[in-house]
């Protein structure tokens, strides 16, 4: 019988598809990928496929790889990279690419972002991936995760790096709350690189569900209490994906993402 993605649990909503953990199966992620690849161009030769830091990422990342490649499409698989980095990846590149996160969500959630060589996946997009009708996977279709290629991270830090000068931040003391957003050790890079000295904070091997615009109250006091013991100018954190900012001022008050956003246009 053909799959389709309708008749998943799994729900596009704001930007991708999200859904439990246990419901982004091979098959959704089998039929979510065939889709994406029905609804480009004919001919579509490579698939970047990147993912964040929660525990079953990989796993999610490496059912989309083989679907791609039981479609005779090669895949370059990112590892854990930024989602503007694998966006800004398949730009360059010209090719489509998807992203395994769930964002901002617990840990028992994750999500499917995708992007055709032009940018994120429209509404129009989703509703024809919805409609298709997709043939189920063969036996042993399955592999394992490729190794990462190298300097997708690295170019998308490097963007940030040239675009100011080298003493930019020279002199100031920024604390990085890394909690298990994948962009925490770029964040130490780009800030270093133009002359700041910056501070591990909260980092974690478990994924901590941040959110840039609604700031839990156990990041308020951490910030406050950062702020108090080791007087930063300021913190500097992002989403679990990096595609959201947060930033705190030298008292360890917050501003969320959507005040940056403005703020920054």
């Amino acid at each position: 019988m053909p799959l389709s993605l309708s008749g998943f649990d799994v729900k596009f909503g704001t930007s991708g598809a999200r859904g439990l953990v246990g419901d982004l199966t091979p098959d959704y992620c089998w039929t979510f990928t065939t889709a994406l690849l029905g609804i480009l161009e004919s001919g579509t030769k490579r698939l970047l496929v990147g993912h964040d830091l929660r525990a079953s990422s990989p796993a999610i990342a490496a059912h989309c790889i083989a679907a791609a490649q039981a479609a005779g499409v090669e895949c370059v698989y990112a590892g854990a990279v930024a989602t503007p980095a694998l966006a800004l990846a398949a730009l360059k590149r010209q090719c489509p690419a998807i992203m395994v996160t769930g964002s901002h969500i617990p840990d028992d959630r994750n999500g499917l972002k995708a992007y055709r060589p032009d940018g994120e996946i429209t509404k129009a997009d989703e509703q024809a991936m919805l409609r298709i009708k997709i043939a189920p996977p063969p036996d042993g279709w399955m592999r394992a995760l490729p190794p990462p290629v190298n300097g997708i991270a690295r170019n998308y830090a490097n963007r940030y790096i040239q675009a100011f000068a080298l003493d930019a931040l020279k002199g100031l003391r920024i604390g990085v709350y890394e909690h298990s957003s994948v962009m925490r050790d770029q964040l130490h890079q780009v800030l270093r690189a133009m002359g700041a000295e910056t501070f591990g904070l909260g980092r974690s091997d478990t994924f901590i569900a941040v959110d840039t615009e609604a700031v839990r109250p156990e990041d308020h006091r951490l910030a406050a209490a950062w702020a108090a013991e080791h007087g930063f100018d300021a913190i500097v954190s992002a989403d679990g994906d990096a595609d959201r900012p947060l930033l705190a001022d030298a008292q360890g008050q917050w501003l969320r993402g959507d005040v940056l956003g403005i703020l920054c246009a």
